[in-house]
């Protein structure tokens, strides 16, 4: 089974940056505070009062408006900061930290040249708010005790989430925007968006709690905790199926995919020599299995699927295509870096190549998006960092599944997560909304915290040079 991952993705997995962190002027900063830690109860219990503050971000973001998701991702910035520099050790920096610090240079370029600067910059300013919660998190989450509790606490809020939106199936709800076309089958379902005001946002912000809740029930001990978990799963994948969001079903998708592979490859240890062959293959074409029957039998699925397939004659598909025509456009004339982060920039700019009557808040596309902002070096470099969180993840699953940590379960969700919401987010772009990009900064973030620092077996790095 182990012939199932290349090399590749074990290679490098834990890349030396001690000497980096010895040469950089920006590293050295860190610890520069260090004697508050003596004196300062907000520096002794740094790590606690962090995962609080991040738990608080969690605990409001589905209920609150946007203006105070900001001042608390505000605060959790500022609070990594001050514990950054009063920190004594060295070891929070990561292969995936450099590749975010070169993509938000990327981002910090393409602010200084785009043609709508202070646009850009607020779209800077978020993007800035966003990487220091990563940084934050990422701290956090190294304490196998506060990575419990941030995710516990996310599935318990998802839950409640759930229960309205299956509620509002229940008895109804009414649609606040046009989300189905019209002359479809469809067109007079239900579909739900509890307290997040859109089903597409809503099945990506479900999407995370799927996946970790099948995590909890591996990684929870006990029979109690275990039954919860598994109903917390069933409760979420029930609301986001009920979104009838066909992004947020290609992430389920998707996401289950990687999930159920990682998993089977997981437990292929347990298995008889002559049965770990047939492991994957079983598993794998029993999923299959089940998704061709739900396409032939479920009428709703089906005829949701099918619009997936129709083109233009869908006017959800023919919206978007005409806005990607567009988008294509501002590709062409600003290829290398782009006009500038932020939907507020991109708001100026798009009328300028707008079809009539197809107005746009964004690009409806992930990647599409990253190229308009930051032209194709900034989108070569979060692929980059998708690439590198793969293969620094993967890497820690192989460490993981030999040492038997249930630990392991977590950054197995954390994986399924980033290509679910990469492939709901490759058709629809709420993975810009607050209440969604904190969630993929938390999965990033699980990654990240797995990371373990090769020391060299020298003390002095010339004994190395």
């Amino acid at each position: 089974m182990r012939n199932l991952f290349p090399p590749i993705f074990s290679w490098g997995a834990n890349l030396s940056l001690y000497q980096w962190s010895s040469a950089s002027y920006l590293h050295q900063a860190i610890g520069i505070l260090a004697p508050l830690r003596r004196s300062s109860f907000l520096i002794q219990w740094a790590d606690p009062i962090a995962a609080l503050l991040v738990g608080l971000l969690f605990l409001l973001g589905p209920f609150v408006s946007t203006a105070l998701i900001g001042v608390l991702l505000l605060a959790c910035g500022a609070y990594w900061v001050l514990v950054t520099l009063a920190d004594d050790d060295n070891t929070g920096f990561t292969p995936v930290h450099l590749l975010i610090l070169l993509y938000w240079g990327i981002n910090t370029v393409a602010t200084a040249m785009s043609p709508v600067k202070k646009a850009a910059f607020v779209g800077w300013t978020k993007l800035t708010l966003y990487l220091l919660l990563f940084a934050l998190l990422t701290r956090v989450l190294r304490s196998p005790k506060l990575r419990s509790f941030v995710i516990a606490l996310y599935l318990h809020v998802a839950t409640f989430v759930s229960i309205y939106g299956i509620r509002q199936w229940r008895f109804g709800a009414d649609a606040l925007a046009t989300w189905t076309d019209p002359n479809s089958p469809l067109a007079k379902v239900t579909r739900v968006y509890s307290y997040l005001g859109n089903p597409n946002l809503l099945a990506a912000y479900l999407l995370p709690a799927v996946f970790l809740g099948v995590a909890a029930i591996f990684a929870w001990r006990g029979w109690v905790p275990k039954a919860l978990a598994v109903t917390m799963t069933l409760v979420n994948t029930l609301c986001l199926v009920l979104t009838y969001s066909r992004g947020g079903w290609i992430g389920l998708v998707v996401g289950g995919f990687t999930l159920i592979l990682l998993l089977v490859y997981w437990g292929s240890v347990k298995l008889p020599e002559a049965s770990r062959k047939w492991a994957m293959p079983v598993v794998l074409g029993t999923t299959v299995g089940v998704i061709i029957l739900a396409l032939l039998f479920v009428e709703p699925v089906r005829e949701r699927a099918a619009s997936m397939l129709v083109g233009r004659q869908d006017s959800s598909n023919n919206f978007r295509m005409n806005v990607w025509d567009a988008v294509f456009e501002m590709i062409r004339d600003r290829p290398v870096i782009g006009i500038g982060p932020g939907n507020t920039a991109f708001n100026q700019i798009y009328p300028l190549y707008m079809r009539p009557k197809y107005t746009a808040l964004s690009a409806y596309s992930v990647p599409l998006e990253i190229a308009v902002e930051t032209g194709f070096i900034g989108l070569s470099a979060f692929l980059g960092l998708i690439f590198v969180l793969l293969r620094q993840g993967i890497g820690n699953i192989l460490r993981l599944r030999d040492q038997a940590s249930s630990q392991g379960y977590w950054l197995i969700a954390a994986i399924a997560i980033i290509l679910g919401m990469m492939a709901h987010g490759a058709f629809d772009t709420v993975w810009y909304r607050p209440q969604v990009n904190m969630l993929w900064w938390l999965a990033v973030a699980l990654v990240a915290s797995y990371y373990t620092v090769p020391y060299p077996q020298s003390s002095s790095i010339e004994d190395h040079q």
